[in-house]
């Protein structure tokens, strides 16, 4: 929980913005109007008003009343309650949330009166772009009575939430849609927006974020809106944003009673009741007072078929920051999956893959500790004894968990494929392209492609690997793009929201869409994959950078819509890693092999993504 002191800055600030940005015209902000807000018995849903900002932020409010509906004793600590007399406006919101700072002495069922300050408070602060929470600040509360019956939740349903996501935020006011009356009937945003703080329920609802370990998992309440195959919403496009999501939390301290344990496809059969809150990494969360049950759907993690003689399998996947201080029982179930679920490919490019101490800062940059733990741990599971390459990158220069020196490696099966060594290659070594014997050759190999370009900075330098089956070269590039940090969240204020990380994604595309052009000018039919975990959609600009000019073909789109996804973010099944070919690589064989995302218990919280091909 952040403390009070921060709370009361980002508040202070919102307050600040607010005025500037003339959301207060006309609010009081005299001691004399203030006074007259009080004597007028101010209601709940005078202080949430019609917009997202309080008509009312900054001022003293004296003697609201309502009945206490949650109470959160863990966290930011506080309690909701809500006026059992509704106004005749389906924009204004009959509950609040009143921060107390330290346990509430309050129970639900308790009616109370309230006084304190209003203040809107932003999860994960101004730079966030989060929209604010309004709520009670610094509150003097007196309990009228208790055991009184909670206003009957509001429930929602396919129905209640409308299909369009947001409005368009006001370009006079940056792109936020604060200052916008809210439209509950039309804009999912809007209808939640309109019950901040009210006691809300859901119904039997499909699973479709599986439970992580903040204990929290998402549910729809629109089964059939982009569903998956195996019972996720798709995300499919920036205009698509899946409205029937919605997070569930427990207000029931985990000690008390342990969260349930959920899968993508699971179902959380009967009622889930409690306030609607605002959370920095869900945006409108269900604070659950009572749980449905989960029901499990019986989800079970594939498994890829082998490669016939004739193709070449070449997968990608992240390892999520492995170092040899992890337990073995990691190492163990990642090198399972890669025999079992993936039928050991005869490439395979990590992703994370971190330096032999982890996250230790010493100056540490080599990785053959790790690989190696990682590698024996394969052939122990029954898989071939696979080879590797890669460049240790300069220390702490290519971003991640700090000390980390995260890299991507080259295993592969010198059983059916072989490596092309050309020496030189280092962190800093740009390895190019030249003519050998009629073909594409790399002057280095393994080599970085372009690596002190600035598109790399605190990144993940492209790693390129040739390679031979029987024969024929290919060429791989292993990649690990820039994060989303910083990006605003897609229920940011501002609509559309900010994605400031993409400018350097866009540039790091467009330097492997470059290098590819090379390949390609100097052998039209060269085979070239890029792989990898790009962090950005298949339909993103990202992706239209790195295909430019018809160089690559992102061959998850090969895929039936409902199967396109690697991870799964906020109840959203969406794409991060993928493969993408040359235009010689023809009748090629795509999976996104779903074996972590939706689960609660997950090795990786990428899913593996292999492709076959006949060179």
């Amino acid at each position: 929980m952040p403390a009070a002191s921060s709370r009361t800055t980002a508040v202070s600030a919102v307050v600040t913005a607010a005025l500037a940005a003339g959301l207060l015209t006309g609010a009081a902000t005299t001691s004399a109007s203030a006074s007259t807000t009080a004597d007028a018995q101010v209601r709940i849903h005078d202080i949430q008003g019609s917009t997202r900002i309080s008509p009312l932020v900054g001022q003293q409010v004296t003697g609201v009343a309502g009945v206490v509906t949650g109470v959160r004793t863990y966290g930011s600590k506080g309690f909701w309650f809500q006026d059992p007399q509704a106004d005749a406006d389906p924009a204004t919101s009959e509950g609040i949330f009143v921060y107390t700072g330290s346990a509430p002495t309050v129970a639900v069922g308790d009616a109370v009166t309230v006084s304190g300050t209003v203040t809107e408070y932003v999860p994960g602060g101004l730079d966030s772009g989060n929209q604010s929470l309004t709520q009670i600040s610094k509150p003097a509360v007196t309990v009228v009575s208790s055991g009184n019956a909670l206003p009957a939740p509001v429930r929602i349903t396919s129905r209640s939430v409308p299909s369009r996501y947001t409005p368009e935020g006001d370009p006079a006011a940056g792109g936020s849609v604060n200052a916008l009356r809210l439209q509950p009937s039309r804009y999912a945003l809007d209808h939640y927006e309109s019950l901040e703080g009210m006691n809300v329920e859901v119904g039997t609802s499909r699973v479709v974020g599986a439970t992580d370990t903040h204990a929290e998992l998402w549910v729809t309440v629109k089964p059939h809106e982009n569903d998956a195959r195996r019972g996720g919403t798709v995300y499919g496009s920036y205009t698509s944003q899946n409205t029937g999501r919605l997070q569930i939390q427990s207000l029931v301290p985990l000690a008390q009673q342990p969260f349930p344990k959920a899968n993508v496809g699971d179902v959380l059969s009967g009622a889930t009741e409690g306030p609607l809150d605002f959370t920095q990494y869900g945006g409108y969360t269900l604070t659950a007072r009572t749980m449905g049950t989960v029901v499990d759907r019986g989800l079970r993690r594939e498994t890829t078929r082998k490669q016939r003689d004739g193709e070449l399998a070449v997968a990608t996947y992240n390892v999520e920051n492995l170092d040899p201080s992890d337990p073995q029982e990691k190492f163990d179930a990642l090198a399972a999956a890669v025999v079992d679920n993936l039928a050991s490919p005869d490439v395979l490019a990590l992703e994370e893959i971190q330096d032999n101490n982890g996250s230790k800062s010493d100056g540490t940059v080599a990785a053959d500790q790790t690989v190696e733990k990682f590698i024996a741990a394969i052939e122990a599971a029954g898989g071939p004894a696979y080879d590797w390459r890669s460049i240790d990158p300069q220390d702490k220069k290519d971003g991640g968990e700090p000390g980390g020196n995260i890299r991507q490696v080259f295993l592969f099966n010198p059983e059916r494929v072989s490596f092309t060594d050309r020496a030189g290659g280092d962190a800093t070594s740009a390895t190019e392209v030249v003519r050998e014997r009629g073909r594409a050759a790399l002057t280095l190999s393994p080599g970085r492609i372009d690596p002190t370009n600035p598109a790399w900075e605190n990144s993940r330098k492209p790693l390129v690997g040739e390679f031979s089956f029987r024969g024929r070269p290919v060429f791989v590039v292993a990649n690990h793009f820039a994060s989303k940090g910083g990006d605003e969240s897609i229920f940011s204020e501002h609509q559309p929201p900010t994605r400031s990380s993409e400018v350097q994604r866009h540039a790091q595309a467009e330097t492997v869409n470059t290098f590819v052009k090379k390949l390609l000018s100097t052998q039209k039919n060269a085979d070239v994959l890029v792989v990898g975990d790009i962090n950005d959609f298949e339909f993103s600009g990202t992706t239209e950078a790195l295909t430019a000019g018809g160089v690559l073909y992102p061959a998850i789109k090969s895929l039936p819509r409902s199967e396109r996804y690697s991870y799964v973010y906020q109840g959203n099944s969406q794409v991060l890693d993928q493969i993408l070919t040359s235009p010689s690589i023809r009748g090629f064989h795509y999976d996104s092999v779903h074996i972590n995302a939706e689960f609660a218990d997950q090795n990786s919280d990428h899913d593996p993504q292999v492709v076959r091909f006949r060179p």
